[in-house]
């Protein structure tokens, strides 16, 4: 059972979360704010509930909808096969899903009895993320791209800034909007491989509908959008220059773009370059992380 409850949850992949609250956080001490250990603790468990939620569901819907037996699995796309191989667990996965969704809510309530309602403006969108994203968001081409971003960025990675300060200058959102450009990359590139198998679900995402060519495209804009902000932010001074250090993450993507513009048809040659990606969006983070704590000295 604990093999299951760990491979619905995909726990290697909840450092995603864990670096964005580092973000939030070191945003936050570089602006001196009083951070509570409590608040600190909330939202942890909001930030990882939320992603073991959206996680569970995920294995639940595509288990029941039959695309995990029809995609390829590498370690970064086509879900865990977890429920393939234990089909007699597929209410375990629900009962996760919806067990730490309610834990979101909770430690969500807890926290808008601290600072006030304004919060739901965060919290709610992101119930409705995490629920509808595998069984209607995935039908929604443009939707399906952001619809990641914002829930990491936007929602996760600013909602924590929020908690830590109670404020949202422009460098808050300019880092929720970084972050978003580089969750909605992680996303899109991992659905190059599953193409067929999407599409046969009722799947429409860009890679579907715009092709892999078009889409490695928008892969290459984002990931480059994502960089520029980082020297936009520091040339309004929405940040501090010790997060240009991050730049120095963009040495990953002089041998991911060409190599995904190349090989985006080959599932097998991809796939390296899938842990490429997972590796440049975490170094890049940690980087602009270590920039904001290193400025807040």
């Amino acid at each position: 059972m604990l093999k299951t409850l760990l491979g619905v949850s995909r726990v290697n992949f909840l450092t995603l979360s864990l670096v964005c609250v580092l973000v939030a956080l070191a945003f936050s001490f570089y602006q001196g704010a009083s951070l509570n250990g409590l608040d600190m603790v909330l939202v942890l468990i909001i930030a990882l509930a939320a992603h073991i939620s959206v996680n569970a569901f995920n294995e639940y819907f595509d288990f029941r909808s039959g695309l995990d037996f029809l995609t390829p699995k590498t370690p970064f796309s086509g879900g865990s096969g977890t429920l393939v191989a234990q089909p007699k667990h597929a209410s375990l996965a629900l009962a996760v899903a919806w067990v730490t969704l309610a834990l979101v809510i909770i430690s969500g309530l807890v926290l808008i009895a601290r600072y006030g309602w304004p919060l739901l403006w965060i919290g709610l969108p992101g119930v409705i993320i995490i629920y509808t994203y595998t069984q209607y968001i995935n039908r929604q081409p443009f939707i399906c791209l952001f619809a990641p971003g914002i829930g990491f960025g936007l929602l996760m990675t600013m909602g924590s800034i929020w908690v830590f300060q109670q404020s949202l200058l422009p460098g808050a959102w300019l880092l929720g909007c970084i972050v978003s450009l580089l969750v909605s990359n992680l996303l899109l590139l991992n659905q190059f491989p599953d193409v067929n198998a999407d599409q046969q679900v009722g799947r429409r995402n860009y890679p579907i509908i715009l092709g892999l060519g078009a889409s490695t495209i928008i892969f290459s804009l984002l990931h480059l959008s994502a960089l520029l902000l980082v020297i936009l932010g520091v040339s309004l001074d929405w940040l501090p220059p010790q997060v240009l250090v991050a730049l120095l993450a963009a040495a990953l993507l002089v041998k991911l773009l060409p190599a995904v513009a190349r090989h985006h048809h080959d599932v097998t040659t991809l796939t390296p370059y899938l842990g490429l990606n997972v590796a440049f969006i975490h170094l890049y983070l940690l980087l602009i992380a270590a920039g904001l704590f290193w400025a807040g000295l």
